[in-house]
């Protein structure tokens, strides 16, 4: 039986498509996304708390933390992440809450947020985020039991 050199090379071009994100994307302690260094997918951390709403950052106004860039809307929300990394960086990593409640991981939709406590929590899409938001506190309690040790997963 011989390889098609064309299938094969297919292959190799689409295998890293095929796996999923969250393979990749669990290794970290800051979610990015497969193929970025950014978190919170570019969104300001920042902003959620002084807006009240997702605001998309700049690439002007960028802070490396964790391993990760973080980008946002002013130069006076970067100094204040600055200042304060933990005061403003999404629990969990950036990763979606519900799932490190469920022991897992997986990528988070900026959009799709809570503020609980004073903390940023974030989750994977709308339904999710309902799911969620029913039940916060226990998801808290059992995300905070599973955070780090579903990275090593």
């Amino acid at each position: 039986m011989t390889l098609n050199i064309r299938a094969l090379l297919a292959l190799a071009i689409l295998s890293p498509i095929a796996v999923p994100a969250v393979a990749y994307a669990a290794e970290a302690p800051i979610y990015t996304g497969t193929f970025s260094s950014v978190a919170v997918s570019g969104y300001d951390p920042v902003a959620y708390f002084k807006a009240g709403q997702p605001v998309k950052g700049d690439k002007q106004f960028t802070y490396k933390w964790m391993g990760a860039e973080w980008r946002f809307s002013s130069a006076e929300n970067r100094d204040a992440f600055a200042k304060s990394p933990t005061a403003y960086a999404p629990q969990f990593g950036g990763y979606c809450a519900y799932a490190v409640a469920m022991n897992s991981t997986a990528s988070s939709d900026p959009k799709v947020w809570k503020i609980v406590d004073g903390k940023l929590y974030l989750n994977y899409d709308a339904d999710i985020g309902k799911k969620w938001v029913a039940k916060q506190g226990e998801y808290i309690k059992a995300a905070n039991a599973n955070w780090p040790k579903v990275l090593g997963k």
